[in-house]
């Protein structure tokens, strides 16, 4: 299980915060050890890496555009009952 610092143990709030920030961050890593790795000369064992993490900022892209038409479509029914 991933644990935050030891002053934000305390809350679940400040650990869920802690977690969202190291998941929000994962992609951006792995692409970017996929492109330190491949200029090594390793090109296909950087893919695996490389193909996860554009994967997860594909997926929080749609995930994101979804929740926003969603928010955008309970806004535009409420203020038109």
């Amino acid at each position: 299980m991933i644990t935050g610092p030891p002053h934000l143990q305390d809350s679940p709030a400040s650990a869920t915060r802690w977690r969202q920030a190291l998941l929000a961050l994962s992609s951006p890593l792995l692409i970017g050890l996929a492109l330190v790795h491949g200029l090594a000369g390793d090109w296909v064992q950087s893919l695996p890496a490389l193909t996860i993490g554009l994967g997860l900022l594909i997926y929080s892209w749609i995930a994101r555009r979804r929740r926003r038409g969603e928010l955008l479509r309970a806004l535009r029914l409420k203020r038109n009952p």
